[in-house]
């Protein structure tokens, strides 16, 4: 989103250094600099094209005049038609672009990283865990699907979630950023509903003979997934594409930014599985002739933790207690997240109903010894240069910078810029399609640093991250330790390894003691300008922060704990293999920049 300016270069640059024929001159340090990077293999800067923008659609480079690239929420779902039955035949291409894409995240060679935690499972019933999805009970249409998405062994969130699904349990869930908890209630909850989908669904039209003059109809899901953001929406969509590829269940997603008639004229064919941002979702829950929740069986809250904080209070009692939503018995209600403070869990308690299994991996809000942690002391005015350094003294890869506020994210975005590093950035204050455009240029390393704040702290999931840079830290007048945790955990995902590096200074001494007790709980090493933050005693370290206390906040049932790694077997298996999707989107929902003031507490409006 950058701009060179004055004395600004094209991406067109010769390979020593010089400018293209068309080209206003370079000044001598940015020719040496884009010499320098391109020899160690970055691609060149990629300029922003405002003339290109028509009503805010950045058009992609060869497209024609009339063309705009597709949102996010419009990729390709797999429809079918009535006379195949229940399950469809294959479609090729359609294969192709969802479980063997280049930028599809598949699993690393660490995973077994994630079954070192301890699984502790309370709720009136326990239900076994499974050992492997060959014998979870699974549907064969969905078990198909898991094999091309590449999951050969179910991860510990997984092992104890899908069998207290499939087994009727509202639940509660919290696991580390990365550890493939989406795939944990998609997979039993579409499972469930395979063979059950004509008898429960909707009446709604043949998706390959539709006539929206003539066919359109109400929607009525099935299945609601609530998040708080739209690039986690989209995320949680792509994966549900994979997971719903020859069954009859047709996902749609809805979300703030894009147009509503587009989604509209989704909704209109038909949807059994919506995932929605909550703004969006209020609006269309206000016209009871084009979007109904009777029917819903599922509704799963994603990033439970910031959908029960302050902010969505109204969003969430209209989904909960909604005129039109579906309060039988038979309607099941699930929270994900990789971090749950004590306020938020009493509030989960109000929406669950009695019995509810909760399972939790390792200690609430911790992180794992796949992410290399480094803590450098650099003063404000020397963050810039630093950055650059440390950026230029890598090998090119996919590089994610946190700041904590807009101003700062287009600042640091010129400097690196005009430095001549390919990079994007994105922010709250950037138009939808000017988000999507930067993370679509992120995920194909078209521009592989992307700047932002912590509106991607959560949801972001883009394969091949390798290092995770936090330019500002989080301050605890903003979520503080818990932002930290979300913002490394872009790094290192199912079993991959990555960096994150953050530079500290005097400002940052409100967090230095849950910093020095992250990194002592993941094994990193401690600076010495850190020294004096350690705690009395290392090995038995006391959090204050509400997770010490957390069972008298869920409370009673049977309780128990086992090592996740100890079952036979383990997880040897992986996610392995080349055509290996990954899991997407796990955790969700967007920071405000510099954490959610006072003045930033109606969320539902800004997302």
């Amino acid at each position: 989103m950058s701009d060179f300016g004055e004395n600004g270069v094209n991406a067109n640059v010769n390979g020593d250094g010089g400018q293209a024929d068309t080209q206003p001159p370079i000044n001598k340090e940015l020719a040496e600099n884009l010499a320098a990077l391109k020899e160690k293999g970055w691609n060149n800067p990629i300029p922003f094209n405002y003339e290109a923008v028509v009503g805010a659609a950045v058009k992609p480079e060869g497209a024609d005049a009339g063309d705009e690239p597709a949102w996010l929420g419009s990729a390709a779902v797999y429809e079918w038609d009535d006379d195949f039955g229940e399950i469809g035949p294959e479609n090729a291409a359609l294969e192709e672009q969802l479980f063997r894409g280049e930028h599809l995240m598949k699993a690393g060679i660490h995973l077994k990283t994630l079954h070192g935690f301890d699984v502790d499972v309370k709720g009136v019933e326990r239900p076994p865990p499974v050992r492997d999805f060959e014998h979870a009970g699974l549907h064969p249409a969905l078990m198909a699907n898991v094999k091309l998405c590449g999951y050969h062994s179910p991860t510990p969130i997984q092992m104890f979630t899908i069998p207290a699904v499939l087994t009727g349990h509202d639940v509660v869930a919290i696991a580390q950023t990365g550890s493939g908890k989406t795939a944990a209630y998609l997979i039993p909850i579409l499972s469930k509903l395979m063979g059950k989908a004509k008898m429960l669904a909707a009446p709604r039209p043949n998706p390959g003979r539709y006539n929206p003059a003539t066919d359109r109809v109400r929607a009525e899901p099935l299945v609601l997934v609530v998040c708080p953001t739209r690039e986690l929406a989209c995320q949680i969509f792509d994966e549900c594409r994979r997971l719903c590829y020859r069954t009859m269940l047709r996902p749609c997603v809805i979300y703030g930014g894009a147009p509503a008639r587009a989604q509209r004229e989704q909704l209109e064919m038909g949807c059994d599985i919506l995932i929605a941002t909550p703004g969006r979702l209020m609006d269309f829950m206000s016209n009871i002739d084009r979007l109904s929740l009777a029917r819903l069986k599922f509704t799963v809250i994603d990033e439970a933790d910031e959908m029960l904080s302050t902010g969505w209070e109204e969003a969430m009692d209209k989904i909960f207690s909604g005129s039109d939503t579906n309060d039988d018995a038979d309607h099941t209600y699930l929270m994900f997240s990789a971090t749950f403070s004590k306020e938020t869990r009493k509030l989960a308690r109000e929406y669950m109903e009695d019995g509810f299994v909760k399972i939790k991996v390792g200690r609430v809000g911790s992180t794992h010894q796949n992410i290399k942690q480094e803590i450098h002391f650099v003063e404000e005015s020397a963050k810039n240069d630093a950055l650059f350094d440390l950026i230029f003294s890598g090998d090119p890869q996919r590089t994610l910078v946190f700041v904590n506020s807009k101003f700062k994210c287009d600042a640091v975005d010129d400097f690196l810029y005009n430095k001549g590093l390919p990079v994007t950035s994105i922010h709250s204050d950037r138009t939808q399609r000017e988000r999507e455009d930067a993370l679509r240029s992120f995920r194909t390393a078209r521009c592989p640093i992307l700047v932002a704040t912590g509106v991607t702290a959560r949801g972001l999931d883009v394969a091949n991250v390798k290092h995770v840079i936090n330019y500002d830290l989080p301050s605890t007048q903003h979520d503080g330790i818990t932002e930290y945790v979300h913002r490394i955990g872009r790094t290192a995902r199912i079993g991959n390894d990555g960096r994150a590096t953050s530079f500290y200074n005097d400002r940052n001494e409100d967090i230095g003691e849950d910093l020095v007790k992250i990194l002592l709980e993941s094994k990193q090493e401690i600076p010495d300008f850190l020294e004096d933050k350690k705690p009395a005693d290392p090995e038995n370290i006391e959090w204050n922060d509400g997770t010490d206390d957390e069972d008298n906040d869920f409370g009673g049932g049977l309780g128990g704990a086992e090592e996740a790694g100890g079952f036979e077997g383990g997880f040897g298996g992986g996610f392995g293999g080349d055509d290996s999707a990954g899991f997407q989107a796990d955790d969700g929902g967007f920071q405000a920049e510099e954490g959610f003031a006072a003045d930033t507490n109606d969320k539902v409006a800004s997302w």
